[in-house]
Parts: structure tokens; sequence; C-alpha cells
């Protein structure tokens, strides 16, 4: 019945429906939260903030969200002016803080996507911090969450995932995840229903050659099924890695 009313419903009422059981299920914001989003400017972190925002009402709990963007010293790309409109739109404060990433380089390192989410995910951290923020939200969605899941299991031998939730003992912050039910390409559909992917931009440096042959693999292992990939990340619910 859920996977025929999501085949249904517009893309946008499919993100909110499936990013509101993700934040009720998981108690992923509680009352009186502060929420960073960490907003990268793509496509993801963009549909995640507009669906945070429509969702207040409908979640019938007070929080507070903001967003920062982290500027870098190799990547231009973010239409920064359209991504802070789009933001204010839905009444959400937009910030941009510039990070020195390749300047952080020791000698003879070669930029990388671990090296710049280490990084990113620090000043995160710092800002959130500094600042009071109780929450902050990741827009990592349902195939990340797996694609990693396999990627750990194959190339590392550890059964880990990305946490939907990741309470902090160092720190007085929390990580979140709210699309964690949904698929790429449910948000590739809200993206284009709300205008957002148009205004979206893409990492250089976004093309981990051994993510993308996983995501083919699961692609084939699991036909693309939406009620598959559920599946697989209740089976890691059960586990405790996500």
């Amino acid at each position: 019945m859920a996977d025929r009313f999501l085949r249904r419903a517009a893309a946008g009422e499919i993100v909110r429906k499936l990013c509101a059981k993700a934040v009720l299920e998981r108690e992923l914001i509680r009352e009186g939260d502060r929420i960073l989003i960490a907003a990268s400017g793509g496509k993801d972190s963009t549909v995640m903030a507009w669906a945070l925002s429509s969702l207040k009402s409908a979640l019938k709990r007070n929080y507070e969200l903001e967003a920062l963007h982290i500027s870098s010293d190799f990547c231009a790309c973010c239409k920064k002016s359209i991504l802070s409109q789009k933001l204010e739109s839905w009444a959400v404060p937009f910030t941009d803080l510039f990070v020195p990433v390749i300047g952080r380089l020791k000698a003879g390192r070669k930029m990388n996507c671990y090296w710049c989410s280490t990084q990113r995910r620090t000043e995160l951290l710092k800002y959130a911090v500094d600042r009071g923020f109780t929450k902050i939200a990741l827009g990592h969605h349902l195939d990340d969450i797996i694609e990693t899941f396999f990627m750990n299991l194959c190339a590392r031998g550890k059964l880990s995932a990305m946490p939907v939730k990741l309470v902090y003992r160092k720190y007085p912050v929390t990580l979140i995840r709210p699309l964690a039910y949904i698929e790429e390409r449910q948000i590739i559909a809200c993206a284009e229903e709300q205008g957002i992917l148009k205004a979206a931009c893409t990492c250089p440096y976004g093309t981990n050659s051994g993510r993308r042959q996983m995501r083919k693999k699961l692609a084939g292992l699991t036909d693309n099924s939406g009620a598959v990939k559920r599946r697989i990340l209740g089976a890691c619910a059960s586990g405790n890695l996500v």
C-alpha cells in the first residue's frame, strides 16, 4: 500500500512524507531544537532545507533552522546568490563561510573527497557548537547510506554505515540525516518539481569511482526497487548500524 502511494503522489509530497517519517520514527528533531543545515548548494541539502522548513507545522514541533554553506579554495560552482534566495524564501537564514581546504593540505598530498569532508565536518561542528545549535542536518539519502554500508563491507571488511542519528560524546550537538528514507531519484524529482534542480551545483571532485561502481552493482542487486532498499536499511537498523 505504501509503495503504491509513493508511486502516485507528487514528488514534493513523497519527500515531505518520508522526511517526516524519518524524523518521527528516529526522533531526529525535538521541541526547541536549533538545527544547522549543512548547505552544500547541491540538490540533496537544498531539498532537505525545503522539506524541513515546510514540515514545521505538520511535525507540531517548534524548531529553528539556519543554513551554513562552506566555500572553499577549489570550488566556485555553488550559485550562492540563488541558494541564498531560495533559503530565505523558506525562512532559513543563510551564512557563507570560507575554508581553505586545499591550503590546509600537507606538502605532497593530493586533494580528495575524504580530506574535503573532514575539513568541512570540522568547521560545521565548530560553527554549530560555538553558536549553540543542538543538531546538524546532513543531506545524505537512502542510496548514500546503503552504498556506504556495502562499500565498507566489501572494501574494509567492516559492518558499518552512515548513522541516521549520531549523538556526539565530546560535543553538545547531534548529527541527523532527515533524508535517510528517501531515494536519490525521489529527491531529483522533487528538486525538478520545486525548481531547485536548476539552481543546484556539483563538486568537480565529486567523482568517487568506488561509489559509482557500487551504485551500479546495487542497482543490479535491488533492481532499483525502493522497497528492497528500505528492507536493506531496516536490516542495518536492526543491527544498530544506522
